[in-house]
């Protein structure tokens, strides 16, 4: 079985225009829902990963968006997720809209992208201190 982190907000479900509901969660968004039904289907454990549960947001709140996630998640995918604001080294993948992937053991971007304060154009740069 493998295990999967699937952030919420942008990336599973789509986010409004107006201010931040803890309640409220928006729209799925196809191409994840799918990816998350066929991993179900394999067996393979999905966890949702979320900023509305962080405890900063205080009890009453994480209250609210756990109960908000869960019915979400079991309305379209019929059980309820593991809802986290912590990454898992369980996870094999870990998929969010905010991340940017680095090449293991190196600091560079994995899209390609030369960050140019701390890279020479070649990508050989060395860590500035």
């Amino acid at each position: 079985m493998n295990s999967h982190g699937v952030d919420l907000d942008s990336t599973l479900a789509t986010v409004g225009d107006g201010p931040y509901r803890p309640g409220v969660v928006g729209e799925p968004i196809p191409l994840m829902v799918e990816r998350v039904k066929r991993w179900l289907a394999q067996g393979d454990r999905v966890d949702i990963f979320t900023a509305r549960v962080h405890p900063s947001h205080g009890v009453e709140e994480v209250e609210m968006a756990t109960r908000a996630v869960k019915k979400w998640f079991k309305d379209l995918f019929g059980m309820e997720p593991i809802i986290t604001c912590q990454k898992d080294p369980r996870w094999e993948d870990f998929w969010d809209d905010k991340a940017i992937q680095v090449i293991p053991g190196t600091g560079k971007r994995a899209d390609g992208i030369v960050d140019v304060e701390l890279e020479e154009p070649d990508g050989m740069g060395e860590y500035l201190s």
